[in-house]
């Protein structure tokens, strides 16, 4: 499918302009003429969640090709899947596109962190890592660049009511006799033991949730997007496709009914210590729980990540870093070499000290 790009070119020389996280404004890179981005007074607000899902079909609409001519060289070049805002591989100059899907991203981190900055954050990181191997640690020494995007993110508010039912224990001390060896000669003692006296309960709790966010691409594996939580959300803006000029971006492909699903997980520990608390006691059991999600709402936002990733021995480790809080999370290769290394250092120093203990017991003895 053919689509028509956009860039936003510098008023001053005519070349094109991109977002920049040091001021905050569209900046030219050959001139260094800044643009505005005009404050929004629009509020960001959360949405209805049963309306919005009676309005759309949920399910994010499959485009698999997304063709497009550059503005400014006029070559061909197709988006990435779900993409709406990339780089002419060409010359370099943004491109965006509307978005597609039927929920419209409301609004938007900007990125806060520049690459210089997400670079040597990341530096250090990898400095850190004690057991990786030398070629993890020279990774950003051979000029690999940190990628910048714009994931889509759900975030979800919802008051829960959650009834129960389970068991809560009481301890109690009871005396008994015991068979116990001193001197070497078997005696009786009587000691007290703890038992635990289980009572049947049922009840109900509440908790209220703000946002619950769930990341709605695949780009970055969840657990990655979940770690690099929390994001400030009080500093959303509302959405302004300049904001996207120089970086990638795109839309979501978790769907907003698959998300609170996802939501739900996030949720339930809250509530199992909430229904724990309310059962009380020195421990307690859990045997069913109905939770209620009432007044559901949701923000359909981008946040701003750097990502790079790095092979080691056949397999990819991938990395990002939170680009409003500077968070970085990951995974990591192990050098096999340096830990076994750093076990024969441990173990020539506890046989040293083994060999110094009996020194020292010769020479006192």
């Amino acid at each position: 499918m053919q689509f028509t790009s956009t860039h936003y070119a510098c008023p001053s020389c005519g070349a094109y302009q991109k977002f920049s996280a040091i001021t905050g404004k569209l900046t030219c890179e050959f001139c260094t003429a800044q643009t505005e981005i005009p404050t929004s007074s629009e509020i960001v607000e959360t949405i209805d969640f049963k309306e919005t899902l009676l309005s759309i079909r949920n399910t994010p609409i499959p485009i698999d090709s997304r063709d497009t001519s550059c503005q400014k060289c006029g070559a061909s070049f197709a988006f990435k899947p779900h993409s709406i805002s990339t780089n002419c591989p060409y010359c370099d100059v943004p491109a965006i596109i509307e978005c597609l899907q039927e929920i419209k991203p409301k609004s938007i981190i900007p990125f806060s962190i520049t690459r210089k900055d997400a670079r040597s954050r990341f530096k250090k990181w990898v400095a850190s890592r004690w057991f990786a191997p030398n070629a993890f640690k020279k990774y950003l020494n051979d000029n690999k660049i940190l990628l910048g995007y714009y994931l889509p993110h759900w975030t979800y508010d919802t008051d829960t009511t959650s009834q129960y039912r389970g068991e809560r224990g009481d301890k109690y001390y009871v005396t008994v006799t015991k068979t116990v060896v001193e001197d070497g000669r078997e005696k009786q003692v009587q000691v007290q033991e703890s038992r635990i006296r289980w009572t049947s309960v049922s009840g109900t709790v509440y908790v209220d949730f703000n946002d619950v966010i769930v990341g709605a691409s695949p780009t970055i594996s969840r657990s990655i997007l979940d770690s690099l939580e929390p994001w400030e959300i009080p500093k959303l803006l509302p959405f302004d496709d300049k904001y996207l000029s120089g970086f990638e971006a795109e839309e979501y492909t978790t769907g907003l009914d698959e998300g609170f699903t996802l939501a739900k997980d996030k949720m339930s520990p809250t509530i199992r210590n909430k229904i724990k608390r309310d059962i009380g006691g020195d421990e307690q059991r859990i045997s069913s729980t109905n939770t209620q999600y009432n007044n559901k709402k949701f923000k359909n936002a981008l946040f701003p990540i750097w990502t790079a990733s790095f092979k080691w021995n056949k397999k990819e480790y991938n990395y990002a870093i939170n680009a409003q809080t500077g968070k970085i999370v990951g995974e990591r290769p192990y050098s096999i070499v340096k830990i076994a290394f750093a076990v024969m250092g441990a173990g020539t120093i506890i046989t040293a000290g083994v060999y110094y203990q009996e020194i020292m017991a010769y020479f006192m003895g």
